[in-house]
């Protein structure tokens, strides 16, 4: 198996000596570069907007700077929304990560399910599958054409433009797409792209999905490769079981202050990512919060289920429980795929 990092970075808002905006900022990139040290494959930032609690918005940028400390860490976007973007400005600056950082962009899009944002950006949710494909349909041409083109659509028109820089990787940086339906997840595998699972689906679900995916890949003749799964994990490494606890009480609290945002007002958002009940047991079962021996069985039936690729979000414990995970669960999930390999 290998495992990767998932999250976002906080700003904190206001002014005086006991408010530092960067230091969320700084914490993440610590945290990011100390993961490249201990051996992880890559970390991926989300995209949020109008949370009022500082999560990543500019992603790119974000994402820029890491690759300047870091050499083989993949640098994911997961995801960049792409109803909200210009999609050749969006070109110019995914190009130029992957330029600047030797190729190492993981290109992940989606098309939101907050409405809070789209409502921020003045953007009709009902609009946001149409602006996806087309924004899709740009961003490929863009980085695959060597000549100038034009596009007339239904929301965007350019004329006679060439997008620069270039990408490194060929023909652009992998796409991989957030997806949990059943129709989302045949999308993905039509369109050949790498597939993201979030964090909160029970381990049940999250296998129902990579079975789907599976079946999807090889029905259109290719083969199966299941690391291009990555499923996203809350982890927290606790001390025993009350700090367990506690700490998914904390989580709780967290996920239902982002479906209130993401909620329409008619209550009609069905977004699958919010199609969980919030009990504690839901909440546990998905995530790898817990002792050492807790949070290495879950990782067992993952694998056993198919899992090679984890995306893995800091739930709490820090920079101390990403030195725990990796010296005391992850070799035993590299012993056992090397077994595997030599059988």
């Amino acid at each position: 198996m290998k495992f990767g990092l998932f999250g976002s970075a906080q700003a904190k808002r206001g002014q005086g000596p006991d408010v530092d905006s960067a230091k969320g900022y700084h914490d993440f990139l610590e945290y990011n570069i100390e993961a490249e040290a201990l051996g992880f494959h890559s970390a991926f930032a989300v995209e949020h907007h109008f949370t009022g609690f500082g999560q990543v918005s500019a992603t790119l940028n974000l994402m820029t700077y890491l690759a300047a400390q870091t050499t083989t860490l993949r640098l994911g976007t997961a995801v960049m929304v792409l109803p909200w973007h210009n999609p050749v400005l969006l070109a110019e600056q995914a190009a130029t990560v992957d330029l600047l950082s030797g190729g190492r962009l993981d290109f992940g899009v989606g098309k939101g399910y907050r409405y809070n944002e789209f409502e921020g950006f003045g953007v009709p949710m009902e609009e946001a599958a149409d602006r996806f494909e087309e924004s899709l349909d740009v961003l490929t041409r863009a980085w695959t054409t060597d000549e100038p083109w034009s596009h007339d659509g239904k929301f965007w028109s350019f004329k006679n433009v060439l997008v620069e820089p270039p990408t490194i990787q060929r023909p652009h940086p992998p796409f991989w797409m957030g997806a949990g339906s059943p129709n989302s997840i045949e999308g993905v595998a039509e369109r050949g792209y790498n597939l993201l699972l979030d964090q909160f689906a029970p381990i049940s679900v999250a296998l129902d999905r990579i079975a789907m995916f599976r079946t999807a890949v090889e029905k259109r003749g290719r083969k199966f490769d299941a690391n291009d799964i990555g499923l996203a994990r809350g982890l927290y490494v606790a001390k025993d079981e009350a700090d367990r606890d506690a700490a998914i009480e904390r989580r709780m609290a967290a996920r239902a202050r982002v479906d209130k945002m993401a909620q329409r007002p008619d209550g009609a958002n069905k977004a699958s990512i919010m199609s969980y009940d919030d009990t504690t047991e839901t909440a546990m079962e998905a995530a790898l919060f817990g002792t050492v021996d807790e949070i290495s069985e879950k990782i067992a039936r993952l694998r056993d289920g198919g899992v090679r690729y984890m995306l893995l979000s800091d739930g709490g414990s820090g920079i101390e429980g990403l030195r725990r995970f990796s010296a005391e669960i992850m070799p035993a999930f590299a012993d056992s795929d090397a077994a595997e390999a030599a059988e």
